[in-house]
């Protein structure tokens, strides 16, 4: 029920925003500024999601392209990161004292659209859907390491996001969503689908190699306020 709830809220929200009228007459919308050219994004993207009860790290990066100020997409590798212990009963023939922790890693393909925002604040609706694999690694009480056959799985993670640009080249972000899992097979014990809460580090690698090369200052603050000035123009 809260995944669907999750969904109906994101598309109500996607269709209401997407579907606002424009009139031909009206003048442009100065609180967003268009680009003209396409250009690579890179993220640091660090997800947190709450794991058999439990709020668990999953590191990620992803880079794309952004055109048109308003569309983005590209590709995204995830992994959790360890200490999150599985559900399941031990297989049979481990020995006592044996302790297990879930790992599961995947691709995710991505689409973002940019509902309002200018140049130095954004609101966004990114979605992203991906494939891995899902196994239980095991640590066993003489030092040796076992680990169970991997299970693919697939997923769909729908989310709003907003970032704040800091300088021409960098910026920060914050969202939240819903990851929704699917097996090829036996669906997984533990609970991996779940809401999820996500960090960014945003970086926009042509005005960076625009800074490198001695065309920007590294720390301009005084950007958005001449851009701005003269698009309206």
């Amino acid at each position: 029920m809260r995944a669907r709830s999750f969904f109906a809220v994101f598309l109500l929200l996607a269709g209401a925003l997407a579907a606002r009228p424009v009139r031909a007459d009206s003048p442009p919308d100065s609180s967003f500024v268009r680009e003209r050219h396409r250009r690579p994004v890179f993220q640091i993207d660090q997800r947190f999601s709450i794991i058999n009860g439990k709020v668990a790290g999953i590191n990620g990066l992803r880079g794309g392209i952004e055109w048109r100020g308003r569309w983005r997409a590209g590709l995204g590798f995830y992994r959790l990161s360890g200490g999150l212990r599985t559900r399941q009963a031990l297989p049979e023939g481990l020995p006592p004292g044996t302790r297990d922790e879930i790992r599961f890693r995947y691709v995710a393909g991505y689409g973002e659209y940019v509902f309002i925002g200018n140049r130095r604040w954004e609101l966004s609706a990114p979605l992203q859907v991906g494939a891995g694999f899902y196994y239980t690694r095991f640590f066993l009480p003489d030092g040796n390491t076992e680990r169970s056959s991997r299970r693919v799985i697939y997923l769909v993670e729908p989310s709003v996001a907003a970032h704040y640009r800091i300088f021409r080249w960098v910026g920060i972000g914050v969202g939240t969503g819903y990851r929704q899992v699917f097996a090829s097979g036996q669906q997984p014990k533990d609970q991996i689908s779940g809401y999820i809460f996500f960090a960014r580090a945003k970086l926009f690698l042509g005005d960076l190699y625009k800074v490198v090369r001695g065309r920007e200052r590294l720390l301009d603050r005084d950007w958005v306020v001449e851009e701005d000035f003269r698009s309206e123009k």
